[in-house]
């Protein structure tokens, strides 16, 4: 099942909870939150109060994107704020397995992400405890970026491991997703869609993600 996840980076803060109402009755089934921490990418966005505020707006999960620095510390506040996924970046955990257990053990969905340059084999150890991982197709720290065509090559082996290890993680990807790409995306295996400025950059963001969600539908008919 393809789920459009809109990322509320590229969202006009002064108009969330509408903006995110919007999106939603477009088909946005989660609701993506990209924190950054500009120490491990170059950008500064949003805590757990943000999380806290959108939880009352909203009854979509709320899919926590933790781009920091020691997210051990920080994923006891973002699930008291109201998370119900959090993933977090491989290149940065020090012992992986341990933190996607603390995810886990208070209640939420735990995924692991992917820059760009780390190749898929990094998470061998850890495919069978994610609910979700996260292709990152573009460098992570902001948005508007271009799609790495690379990124198709990581989810297809994505998809052939999980299908030859018998396992039933779900493949999000993020990055450059937009009505040019979406059906690339999809035809290589991945299910779940991040998409920002996509949906939020201009016009309205109910038509953009209709818009949006429709193509990618289309392309699961073509699946080879």
């Amino acid at each position: 099942m393809i789920e459009l996840a809109p990322s509320i980076l590229a969202a006009d803060f002064a108009r969330l909870g509408e903006q995110v109402s919007s999106a939603a009755e477009g088909g946005g089934s989660v609701i993506h939150v990209d924190v950054m921490d500009g120490h491990f990418v170059p950008n500064l966005t949003v805590g757990p109060p943000l999380v806290k505020s959108l939880r009352k707006v909203t009854d979509l999960p709320l899919d926590c994107h933790l781009m920091i620095e020691n997210p051990d510390q920080y994923i006891p506040e973002f699930a008291e704020a109201g998370a119900d996924w959090i993933s977090v970046h491989q290149e940065v955990c020090r012992h992986l397995n341990r933190t996607l257990d603390v995810i886990r053990s208070h209640g939420l969905l735990a995924g692991v992400v992917i820059n760009p340059a780390t190749p898929v084999e990094t998470l061998s150890e850890v495919l069978n405890i994610v609910d979700y991982v996260l292709v990152m197709s573009v460098n992570p720290g902001f948005g508007a970026q271009k799609f790495i065509p690379g990124a198709l090559h990581k989810i297809r082996r994505l998809a052939e491991f999980r299908t030859n290890r018998g396992l039933n993680y779900r493949i999000e990807v993020d990055g450059g997703i937009a009505l040019d790409t979406v059906a690339d995306v999809v035809r290589a295996g991945a299910e779940l869609l991040v998409a920002g400025n996509a949906v939020f950059g201009q016009g309205d963001p109910k038509t953009n993600a209709q818009k949006l969600l429709k193509a990618a539908n289309e392309a699961t008919l073509q699946k080879v």
